[in-house]
């Protein structure tokens, strides 16, 4: 009887650790589908860009990011924040980066270039990517950095 109990014992515990291990190992497989270049919203975490293009306040089709959190399930409402957040947190860089640049050089840059050159590169300012195609921009005219999204990617956030 006892060995008998210990034969079901044994093989129970042999097809839980086997059963355990295939969920284990399943998850650390990278699957082929995710590009490290694809900013749609997976797989962006501890990914950085240089990538920032010039604003341009008549183009049609694209959303200013306006920071909110919009969150209405508290259990996602922490990863509802991170975008929000993190744009903050760049949009701050930049401003301390462009005030310490004014003040040094008495002027702001006067064109995308000059800030790609001497605040982007010279720093080496490296922004995280955003979710939900968010993209970096840079608005000449009023010094500041913004963040824009297609329309129907702003609806996802």
């Amino acid at each position: 009887m006892f060995r008998l109990q210990f034969r079901l014992s044994h093989s129970r515990f042999s097809y839980s650790g086997l059963f355990l291990a295939l969920v284990f190992l399943s998850g650390c497989v990278d699957s082929p589908s995710n590009s490290a270049d694809n900013n749609s919203g997976k797989g962006i975490m501890g990914k950085t860009t240089q990538d920032i293009g010039q604003f341009d306040a008549k183009k049609e089709n694209q959303v200013v990011s306006d920071q909110k959190i919009r969150a209405t399930d508290p259990i996602t409402a922490p990863l509802s924040a991170y975008g929000p957040m993190v744009e903050s947190i760049s949009k701050t860089q930049i401003q301390s980066a462009l005030g310490i640049f004014e003040a040094t050089e008495g002027h702001y840059p006067k064109d995308h270039e000059e800030f790609m050159e001497k605040i982007i590169k010279a720093n080496n300012i490296k922004l995280p990517v955003l979710p939900y195609k968010g993209r970096y921009m840079y608005d000449v005219e009023h010094h500041e950095l913004m963040v824009v999204r297609d329309p129907e990617d702003a609806k996802k956030q």
